[in-house]
């Protein structure tokens, strides 16, 4: 492949077309040269034309210098803009790997979670037929949304619960006390009622001397 094939940056050229052009002209200086081996030292034209040639040839070589020269500062921004360009695209494949490692560490939460034996899947609810025959406005909920519901529902059952518990346990307490007191007066009554027994004991048996006198 030809080097003009190989370059194609729309900026180098014209520094391709000034090079060509200048080795041509050097090309031709040469060839004239080969031509007036003796005529440069005697001839005014042949001293003319070589210098007017000469001239051609500075103003291709100095129009060459400053096209190189404008290319290699712009080869010098391109590599700065190229050594930029990769610290990006390495900083983005940095951010991307990381983002793969959280995207794997997440789905390995989300798969320990959906695997995880929770405390509410044991809890004692009510049937879900049961539930949504006392919410049927629930029926169209899905299970996340429902589930909540259910366990709301027991815990204010389970309160309702705790409270006639609680009342239960209330009434309980003041029959103990009442059969406690009740208790109390009927040992009362019972001392009374023997201290009456034993007071007619001395009459019992004066009694029973008359009688078996008679």
């Amino acid at each position: 492949m030809a080097v003009d094939d190989l370059i194609t940056d729309p900026t180098l050229q014209p520094l391709l077309r000034t090079s060509h052009a200048t080795l041509a002209q050097t090309v031709s200086a040469l060839a004239w040269l080969q031509d007036q081996p003796d005529n440069l030292q005697h001839s005014p034209d042949a001293k003319a034309e070589l210098a007017e040639r000469q001239k051609v040839l500075s103003a291709y070589l100095a129009k060459l210098r400053g096209l190189s020269r404008r290319a290699a500062f712009g080869a010098r921004t391109t590599k700065q803009e190229t050594a930029e360009a990769r610290q990006e695209v390495d900083r983005l494949l940095l951010q991307l790997q990381n983002l793969y490692y959280e995207q794997r560490h997440l789905m390995g939460e989300i798969g320990a979670c959906d695997g995880y034996d929770h405390a509410y899947t044991h809890l004692p609810l009510l049937p879900v037929d049961e539930y949504l025959e006392l919410f049927p406005d629930q029926s169209d909920l899905s299970e996340q949304e429902l589930m909540p519901l259910r366990i709301e529902h027991e815990k204010q059952e389970r309160e309702k619960m705790e409270q006639q518990r609680l009342e239960l346990v209330k009434v309980k307490d003041a029959l103990v006390k009442e059969n406690t007191r009740k208790k109390d007066e009927l040992k009362k009554m019972d001392e009374k009622l023997e201290a009456m027994i034993d007071g007619l004991d001395p009459h019992r048996e004066a009694l029973e001397k008359d009688l078996s006198a008679v």
